[in-house]
C-alpha cells in the first residue's frame, strides 16, 4: 500500500477516536466511530488474500449493525427525552440497546463471535490495531454512559466474558485467536469495574493495551504465528524468548509483573463494593487465561524442536525491523507493578 494512502487512513482512525473522544452529542459520536470503521477496512483487506476479505466482510458486517443499533437507541432517547446530549441517556430500552451495541463494537462476550476469525484473517500490526486503538472509542462512550445502565447487565456482560476468553482459549493453536480470546477476557475485566470506579478501567485500559502491545510486536519480530513454531526461538534469540514469555506471564496476571496491577485493584474494589462472590469467579476465572499464557511459556521456553529448522537459516538474516518501540512496551509490561501506589493514588 501506498505510504500516502497509508498516513490518510492512519490520520482517519486518529481523527474516528478523537471525534468520539470530544463529543457530547450521539450523531457526532456515532460519527467518530463510523470514521474509525471505515478507516481500517482498507487496512484489514491490503494483502488481497481470501482470509483478510473474509475478515474484513466480517468485521464490517458486525460494526455496521452496531453502529445502526447506536443510532437507533441514540433516536428512541431522543424522543422520549429531547435530548442528545451523552450524559442524559435516561431511556431504559435506548440504553440497555446502547450498551448491548457497544459490546458488539468492541467484542464482549456474547457478542464477540465475530472477534476471533477476524483476528485470524488479519497481519500482526493490522490486528495490534484492532486489539487495542479499535477499542478506545467504544469505551470512552461505555465509560460516560455506565452510570445509567443497568448493573445487573454490564456484570452479566462481564462475567461471560471473562468465562468464554478463557474457555474458549484453552484449545487453540494460532496466536492471532488466542490474542483474541486474551483481548475478550481482558475486556470482561475492565467492564466490572466500570460502574464502581471508572478511573480503574482507564488504568486497566492501558496497562491491556501495553502488554498486548508488547505480544504483538514480539511475534511480529518472531515472524510467528503458531504455537508450534515458537520451539526454534529459543535457539535464536534466547532473550527475546526470555521477555516473550515473562510478557504472556504479565498477560495473565501474575505477580510480580505489571499485569498483576489491575487485577489486584479491581478484585480489592469489587470486595469494598461487597460483592465476594463475583470477585471470587473473577479471579478464578483467571487461571483458564493463565493456562493457555502458561502453554505458549512452555512451547518457548521449556521445548526445542526436533527437527533442524533448514527452510531458512534465519539466525543469520540480518533483521531490519526496529526494535525501539517492543523494549519500550516490554519494559513497561515487566517493572511497572511498583507504581501501584501511584495507580490507586490516580484512580481514588
Amino acid at each position: 500500500m501506498s505510504p500516502y494512502i497509508t498516513t490518510i487512513l492512519l490520520s482517519s482512525l486518529g481523527l474516528g477516536t478523537t471525534l468520539t473522544f470530544m463529543s457530547s452529542h450521539w450523531l457526532l459520536a456515532w460519527m467518530g466511530l463510523e470514521i474509525n470503521t471505515l478507516a481500517i477496512l482498507p487496512l484489514m483487506a491490503q494483502h488481497h488474500h481470501p482470509r483478510a476479505v473474509e475478515a474484513t466482510t466480517k468485521y464490517f458486517l458486525a460494526q455496521a449493525a452496531a453502529a445502526a443499533t447506536i443510532l437507533f437507541a441514540s433516536t428512541i432517547n431522543a424522543w422520549a427525552t429531547g435530548e442528545w446530549n451523552i450524559y442524559y441517556l435516561t431511556n431504559p430500552v435506548a440504553t440497555t440497546l446502547t450498551t448491548m451495541a457497544l459490546a458488539l463494537k468492541v467484542g464482549l462476550a456474547p457478542m464477540h463471535f465475530w472477534m476471533p476469525p477476524v483476528m485470524q484473517g488479519l497481519n500482526l500490526t493490522t490486528g495490534l490495531i484492532m486489539a487495542t486503538w479499535q477499542k478506545l472509542a467504544p469505551f470512552a462512550l461505555l465509560i460516560q454512559m455506565a452510570q445509567n445502565t443497568h448493573p445487573q447487565l454490564l456484570t452479566t456482560l462481564s462475567l461471560l466474558s471473562v468465562l468464554v476468553g478463557g474457555w474458549a482459549g484453552l484449545n487453540q493453536t494460532q496466536l492471532r485467536k488466542i490474542l483474541a480470546y486474551s483481548s475478550i477476557a481482558h475486556l470482561g475485566w475492565m467492564v466490572i469495574i466500570i460502574q464502581f470506579k471508572p478511573q480503574l478501567t482507564i488504568l486497566t485500559l492501558i496497562i491491556y493495551i501495553m502488554m498486548t502491545t508488547a505480544a504483538f510486536l514480539t511475534f511480529k519480530l518472531l515472524a510467528t504465528t503458531k504455537i508450534n513454531t515458537l520451539a526454534t526461538n529459543w535457539s535464536k534469540t534466547p532473550i527475546l524468548t526470555t521477555t516473550a514469555a515473562l510478557s504472556l506471564l504479565s498477560l495473565g496476571g501474575l505477580p510480580p509483573l505489571t499485569g498483576f496491577m489491575p487485577k489486584w485493584l479491581i478484585l480489592q474494589e469489587l470486595t469494598i463494593q461487597n460483592l465476594p462472590l463475583t470477585a471470587t469467579i473473577m479471579a478464578l476465572s483467571a487461571l483458564l487465561s493463565l493456562y493457555f499464557y502458561l502453554r505458549l511459556c512452555y512451547a518457548m521456553a521449556l521445548t526445542i524442536s526436533p527437527n533442524t529448522n533448514n527452510s531458512t537459516t534465519p539466525w543469520r538474516l540480518q533483521n531490519t525491523q526496529t526494535t525501539a518501540a517492543l523494549a519500550i512496551f516490554t519494559t513497561a509490561t515487566l517493572l511497572l507493578l511498583p507504581l501501584t501506589p501511584l495507580a490507586q493514588a490516580l484512580t481514588n
